[in-house]
């Protein structure tokens, strides 16, 4: 096909993925009938290049918090590549320096401090090294159906044997409990655990919300042991469940706070650690002790700086609250409607997960959900829950699309769900 009077010269992209990136991932997008390339993007719509638009509720996985190609996150983008995009690591980087003051300024409590990075995995490789350097201490608390990335340290703190076994031995000392369990938790932590890090809602687990007494327990078992806590905001961060951070709904405050994800607007990689300064005078000894070439860089910190502006001044985590509410009611009704096909529904502002009975009826919602241009993802440690997390742009117009596309949906698959369930 030609696009802006440019043929493509490589013929089918699936078969090129096929040969030169990931033949299962082919096969698998083939199954699924993802055939189509994506091309540009507006708001929660992507454009594919046969000119197909497609409302997305998977949001790259939460990066799209403002949507594709916000208009002043690409001007601030534009205006600092033409100066300087990468740092030269010995001079002062201005960027870096207004993004974490004004971090400082948003994050709630005594959190003050940041290392940059270039992904949510890295904040968390980060946020365990600084929390046994800083302790003294080598244990690290996580749990079940936890997802923290899948390098080597934020591997062993996630929760799911289907990524981890085949690496097995991980890194040592890490104990997992249930997630949302105090008594499991005060069970184990004792004098000699460096942290615990939990996610304030599991994404990849499931969209699992705690109860509200869970995250201030872990404060106070944190505090009464001397372990420090790392909360995991890498997906809920940034206005998605309807505060800028998920924290914030028990008012208590984390000694370590990642994000990535959403703060690089849809434009850049970047990630972050924030710190209390309790948890950062390692640094006073050894500045050099865990650094970033990429990390910081001033086009990634500009565009986040940016992206923190958009996200307070257009009032995204407001209106995240406002449509989450409005589309968890509805979709609520669709669930009292079709219950043989949906299960649960549960969440936060727009972090939404709708359970299924079988993975297998999930794979049907999906697939039909393409066939309607409405992309939805699987979270990745639970199979039988579809993930809602699209750009907090996006309009009631576009999500009663949405609702009205699973209407029909849970419809048809109704018919079928009893195969589905045995298959």
């Amino acid at each position: 096909m030609e696009q802006d009077g440019q043929p493509n010269e490589h013929g089918d992209i699936l078969t090129q993925y096929e040969r030169f990136i990931n033949p299962g991932l082919a096969r698998a997008l083939r199954f699924m009938g993802l055939t189509e390339v994506e091309y540009s993007g507006h708001g929660a719509v992507v454009v594919t290049e046969a000119g197909e638009e497609y409302i997305d509720c998977a949001g790259g996985y939460g990066v799209f918090i403002a949507g594709y190609l916000h208009p002043r996150i690409v001007a601030r983008a534009r205006d600092q590549i033409s100066k300087i995009a990468l740092s030269s690591r010995v001079l002062l980087n201005r960027p870096m320096v207004e993004l974490a003051q004004e971090l400082a300024r948003l994050t709630p409590g005594d959190l003050q401090y940041s290392f940059f990075c270039n992904s949510g995995t890295e904040a968390v490789e980060a946020a365990l090294k600084f929390s046994r350097i800083q302790t003294g201490r080598s244990r690290i608390i996580s749990t079940s159906g936890a997802f923290h990335g899948k390098t080597f340290g934020a591997l062993s703190v996630s929760g799911r044997d289907t990524y981890r076994q085949p690496f097995t031995p991980l890194v040592p000392e890490v104990v997992h409990v249930p997630y949302g369990d105090s008594d499991a938790l005060a069970a184990v932590i004792d004098d000699k655990t460096a942290a615990v890090i939990v996610e304030p809602i599991q994404g990849e687990g499931g969209i699992m919300v705690p109860p509200d007494s869970y995250l201030p327990n872990i404060r106070e078992l944190c505090d009464k042991t001397g372990a420090l806590w790392i909360a995991d905001e890498v997906q809920t961060g940034l206005g998605r469940t309807g505060r800028l951070f998920a924290v914030e709904y028990s008012g208590v405050v984390p000694d370590y706070l990642c994000l990535a994800k959403a703060l690089g607007g849809g434009i850049m990689p970047i990630g972050a650690v924030i710190g209390r300064p309790d948890a950062w005078t390692f640094f006073d000894s050894q500045p050099l002790i865990h650094t970033s070439t990429f990390g910081g860089n001033p086009l990634a910190c500009a565009v986040a700086h940016e992206t923190l502006h958009v996200i307070t001044e257009e009032n995204l985590p407001q209106r995240a609250a406002k449509l989450g509410a409005w589309f968890l009611a509805a979709l609520s009704e669709l669930q009292a409607r079709y219950p043989r096909v949906l299960t649960a529904v549960r969440g936060r502002g727009l972090m939404i997960g709708l359970e299924v009975p079988q993975p297998g009826v999930g794979g049907a919602i999906m697939a039909e959900l393409f066939q309607r241009h409405i992309l939805a993802v699987y979270t990745l440690n639970n199979e039988r829950v579809i993930r809602l997390i699209p750009p907090l742009v996006i309009t009631q117009d576009q999500l009663q699309q949405v609702l009205t596309a699973l209407d029909d949906v849970f419809g048809i698959v109704d018919t079928q769900v009893e195969d589905l369930v045995q298959g």
